[in-house]
């Protein structure tokens, strides 16, 4: 396991506001008690409202604000992992298409709706960024310049109320980690608000 840095997510917290956003899509499912789908969306980011554009950049904030190294863990890939047919390769395919294939959305939300059961209602929020990580100069300040492209998923799992109205995040995920200010693709950053991200790992991979 690695000591996920704060600032690291603070720094990608940042480009989540409305006038500095870094996200390029959103989709999601609203499942039922028993682990089907209800109900999908999939939706430009841009095109929400306001007021939506404000209550999912909560939601997808919720998972990379909370407290690091309890709540939020590091998780390194296993050689299982890897293999075909993988969480883990399922994302990496959900990563490249930027969420633009429906087919792929339903295996994920299928795949979380088998293992993940809490007993009520809850909605899953897939959210895909682009964050060109600004170059540090040897005094630290920022430059203009790109360093690098993190190209991520974030994902969030809420209970759900009334119609579909998203509470808190549960559990969720950020892949690939983001360590060091560079993409790190050998692990991910599991959250669970219990503190035992552990356990939602190992159930979902």
């Amino acid at each position: 396991m690695i000591h996920i840095d704060r600032e690291d997510m603070l720094e990608l917290t940042r480009r989540m506001t409305i006038a500095r956003n870094c996200f390029g899509r959103i989709a999601g499912a609203y499942m039922d008690e028993e682990g089907f789908v209800d109900g999908t969306f999939n939706t430009h980011f841009q095109k929400l409202s306001g007021a939506d554009k404000t209550k999912n950049l909560r939601i997808a904030k919720a998972v990379l604000i909370s407290d690091t190294n309890v709540q939020l863990k590091d998780y390194r890939f296993r050689p299982a992992d890897r293999r075909p047919g993988s969480f883990r390769q399922l994302l990496m395919a959900l990563r490249e298409c930027e969420l633009k294939n429906d087919a792929l959305l339903l295996s994920l939300y299928e795949y979380i709706g088998e293992r993940y059961l809490p007993g009520s209602p809850y909605g899953i929020y897939i959210f895909h960024g682009n964050y060109d990580v600004p170059e540090k100069g040897s005094d630290k300040v920022r430059q203009w310049e790109s360093e690098e492209v993190y190209n991520f998923l974030i994902c969030a799992i809420c209970p759900v109320s009334g119609d579909y109205e998203a509470g808190t995040p549960e559990r969720g995920f950020l892949f690939p980690a983001f360590s060091n200010r560079s993409t790190d693709a050998e692990g991910m950053c599991v959250f669970d608000a219990d503190g035992t991200p552990e356990g939602f790992a190992e159930l979902i991979l």
